[in-house]
């Protein structure tokens, strides 16, 4: 029998309408952030409860009224961007173009100077994947999701997404017996 796990992206920071990359900076939600994210409510009851240790995340959980009994797991962490946290894509792009594009080829392996590589936060995604034995609903960061998602569906990340994610809403996907994941449903919407 398999198990669900809902993925939840935090609500809006103003690092994220400015474009720029996060990573483990620990940037609390905006304004905007926690009025949206006050509206939202997860459609599913009796689930366990996890949330990246982030700020923006912990905002998050509390404002969609998560549980007393949220675990605050580290394995759900955004992906450590490195010397790249605080700048933007474009502003990347344009300062280093052939790196960028060396950078963006490497798909799964590609890693900023200082941080993390999507296979890496696989690595510490499965043991925790894996051991779930309920259903849980895990509020967390679009790198993770995306990582969660190439895990489920093959994606090398070396091209665009298999399928476009809408980040307020939810993101489920099955874990089999042997810790492997499926894609269950996508783009779930938030009860109002």
């Amino acid at each position: 029998m398999s198990v669900r796990i809902a993925f939840l992206r935090h609500g809006p920071t103003a690092w994220n309408d400015e474009g720029r990359l996060q990573g483990m900076t620990d940037v609390p939600l905006s304004p905007r952030g926690r009025a949206l994210a006050a509206t939202w409510r997860v459609p599913f009851q009796g689930w366990r409860w996890a949330c990246s240790p982030l700020t923006r995340a912990r905002e998050t959980a509390a404002l969609i009224g998560a549980p007393e009994s949220l675990v605050v797991e580290p394995a759900l962490r955004e992906m450590a961007y490195g010397e790249w946290e605080g700048r933007t894509v474009a502003d990347l792009r344009a300062r280093e173009p052939q790196g960028m594009r060396d950078a963006e080829t490497r798909g799964l392996d590609m890693a900023p100077p200082g941080g993390e590589s999507p296979r890496q936060v696989m690595d510490r995604l499965r043991p925790w994947i894996a051991a779930r034995r309920e259903n849980t609903v895990a509020v967390s960061h679009k790198g993770v999701i995306r990582v969660v998602l190439a895990m489920a569906t093959g994606w090398d990340m070396k091209s665009r997404q298999p399928v476009k994610l809408d980040w307020s809403r939810l993101h489920v996907f099955a874990v089999s017996d042997d810790g492997t994941l499926a894609v269950d449903t996508l783009n779930t919407e938030m009860a109002a």
